[in-house]
This record gives structure tokens, C-alpha cells and sequence, in this order.
């Protein structure tokens, strides 16, 4: 039978993400969460209503609990069909902590977290598999204020996920010597975080095409948009179901479609990167 999963999706977002996919996806649901408790208390909100998601614990940065999931998935359903890698962290504006300890932290995460996910899970998806990288908006307005040979790097169609992974790490090391805006990097530990996803789906999706093009799998970055959530706080625009149409659109993008694949897409529209 067919399974999705969505990381990070205890709240906001991704419990949106959840809650639509149990009513339109033709199969298995799983909300997934660092925190079990936590996990099982939206599994319940969302059962009161009549749906039926199923749990399945999953801290992203820890690389045992990842491949707890992968092994799971391959036992009990030979692969996984949906993947949405949800799950990220953000500072809030204000924050005191230092800014190469939060470069560190959201990089973690965001990036290097999603990675591992991805190096787990995206050799056992399924043909006709879709994949959904939930980036930002923060991505493409961080690039924008990145030096040009930083822009011109993140925009190639040849960078290797090895050289993301440098870059990645070099931005970290570059705020600890506190010489990252000398070194062409925005100032945003948040919006870099989302450049390495939106430009990881862009490498993804050309592996793919590579290696398994018959396997009709679309893999795409996306911008939920201005969401009001633990995250972004009471005063954006969207609702976090609003939040959720782009991903689960992609998510639920029919057999028969030959794209978008390797894209950015906002608004349900494929965006220039």
C-alpha cells in the first residue's frame, strides 16, 4: 500500500500538510515528531475529527532516528511513495544568542538535517514517488544578497551536493571568525539554511534524472508562504492551512505528470531561481 510521511509535522505547518493529505492521499499518513508525546497528541486532535494519520517518531537530526524510519518504511511498505521534509528551526528576530551559535544550530537542522533525511529516504521511494523540500521565500531574497560568486555558484546547474555541503559548512566557519559578510554572505543564518535546500532539490532532482529517469519521480523545492506559526509569528498573512496548499499540490501531483521537477515553486507557481 502506498505511505507518505512529513517531518517536523506535531504544528503548523506540517500538521496542515498532515491533516489534508489524510483526507486526499490513497493510503498511509504518518505525522512524524522529535517528541513522541507531542506526536501522539496530534495524531488524536486530528483522529477526533474523523481522520486517521498514523505516528511514527523522527528526531532529523539524529541519524540513528532517520534510519529507525527508513528501516520501518522498507519493512513494512517496501519504500515510501510521498516524502515531505518539512521539519526546520528559525531564531526569532530578537534573539540574543550569538550569531555564528545560531548559523550552527540552523544549519543543523535545516540543511544538514533535511540532507540526512534525503540520503535515508529518497533511494527507497517508490516510481511515480514525489518529493517535497519545504525552502522559503528567505532562499531566493538570501540569495539575492549573497556576492555574485556566491549567487553564480548556487544558481549552476552542475554544483555537486558535495560542494553544497562546502559551502554549507564554510558559511558556519565563517561566521565563527566573524568574517562571513567580507566573505560575500548574507546576514541571515535562516535564509542560507534555505538556499542549501532549495539548491539540495535542484541537485536531487538532476540524480534523479540521471539515475532513474524511467521511475517517473518529481522532486521540488517550495515556499509555503508568510505563515502564521511558532515560527513566524502572529502577524503573517497566511493561515497555516493556506501554508499547506503549495506542499501537499506538489505532494499530490498526479501519475501522469512529467513536472514541475527540480523547481522552486510558490503560490502552486514555479518561481526563478
Amino acid at each position: 500500500s502506498s505511505v507518505a510521511v512529513v517531518t517536523g509535522s506535531n504544528k503548523g505547518i506540517g500538521f496542515e500538510i498532515v491533516r489534508a493529505m489524510c483526507k486526499r492521499f490513497p493510503g498511509d499518513v504518518y505525522l512524524t515528531a522529535r517528541d513522541p508525546g507531542r506526536g501522539q497528541e496530534a495524531v488524536a486532535k486530528l483522529q477526533e475529527e474523523g481522520l486517521h494519520p498514523l505516528f511514527h517518531q523522527l528526531d532529523i537530526d539524529d541519524p540513528q532516528s532517520i534510519r529507525a524510519l527508513r528501516d520501518f518504511l522498507k519493512q513494512k511498505y517496501g519504500g515510501l511513495n510521498v516524502l515531505v521534509n518539512n521539519a526546520a528551526i528559525a531564531f526569532k528576530v530578537n534573539d540574543q544568542t550569538p550569531f555564528a551559535v545560531q548559523a550552527e544550530v540552523t544549519l543543523k537542522t535545516n540543511f544538514f538535517g533535511t540532507r540526512n533525511v534525503c540520503t535515508e529516504l529518497l533511494p527507497i521511494m517508490k516510481p511515480y514517488g514525489r518529493v517535497v523540500n519545504v525552502s522559503s521565500m528567505a532562499s531566493s531574497s538570501a540569495l539575492g544578497r549573497c556576492s555574485q560568486e556566491l549567487q553564480k555558484k548556487f544558481r549552476s546547474d552542475t554544483i555537486t551536493e558535495e560542494e553544497l555541503v562546502e559551502l554549507m559548512t564554510k558559511f558556519v566557519e565563517d561566521t565563527k571568525k566573524n568574517v562571513h559578510e567580507k566573505e560575500g554572505w548574507p546576514n541571515t543564518a535562516y535564509g542560507v539554511s534555505k538556499i542549501g535546500v532549495t539548491v539540495l532539490s535542484r541537485i536531487q532532482a538532476r540524480m534523479f534524472n540521471e539515475k532513474r529517469k524511467g521511475d517517473h519521480i518529481l522532486l521540488n523545492a517550495c515556499c509555503p508562504g508568510w505563515v502564521r506559526t511558532d515560527m513566524a509569528g502572529p502577524k503573517a498573512p497566511k493561515s497555516p492551512e493556506e501554508g499547506a496548499e503549495t506542499p501537499v499540490y506538489l505532494a499530490l501531483l498526479p501519475s501522469d505528470a512529467d513536472g514541475p521537477h527540480g523547481q522552486f515553486v510558490s503560490e502552486k507557481t514555479v518561481q526563478t531561481w
